[in-house]
């Protein structure tokens, strides 16, 4: 897989996890049975004031709502509520987009973050350096790289990933 395709599946990660989150546990609740060590319902007048103008549209059945859903919802609140205004933008921005996204693309998505979670933390370390590193690319480069890697013969991408792994063993040893 060409550094390319590792670094934009890391994107989509970065981009998607919100969404992957609220999609995965909502899946989870609804395939979990009821544990013994379920979470105590928490009482709309326990909120803050904070907490309860978030979560408006759920004062009229938040009392019934299951006490693991009331966390879920009260833990994404909390969150939002100890993010910065930029963080919040960038949040919504990357919301919009999964929202925007065809149901293929968020499975590939989902599959894309599953895969980078199962990787070894160096792994995952490596991912993040190669996002990293693609972000700091022109736009122009990001082309050339992609049109590069398409027009390759599979013998030539093959080439191109064993010069990578290469300079990536080069690089993880220590200096002598």
């Amino acid at each position: 897989m060409s550094d390319f395709r590792c670094s934009r599946r890391a994107a989509l990660v970065a981009l998607f996890a919100v969404g992957v989150h609220f999609a995965a546990s909502g899946r989870a609740h609804a395939q979990s049975p009821a544990t013994v060590d379920a979470p105590a319902p928490t009482p709309w007048e326990s909120l803050n004031p904070d907490e309860q103008k978030m979560l408006a549209r759920h004062s009229e059945r938040w009392n019934s709502l299951p006490a693991d859903q009331q966390q879920r919802l009260l833990r994404g609140t909390r969150r939002w509520l100890a993010m910065t205004p930029e963080q919040r933008e960038r949040a919504q921005a990357r919301f919009e987009r999964w929202r925007n996204l065809t149901p293929e693309q968020r499975d590939r998505a989902r599959e894309s973050y599953h895969r980078y979670k199962n990787l070894p933390p160096e792994q995952q370390a490596q991912v993040r350096e190669n996002l990293h590193r693609l972000k700091k690319l022109t736009p122009e480069q990001r082309q050339r790289l992609r049109e590069r890697w398409q027009n390759a013969t599979p013998e030539e991408r093959q080439r191109m990933l064993e010069r990578r792994r290469q300079r990536m063993q080069r690089q993880a040893r220590p200096p002598q």
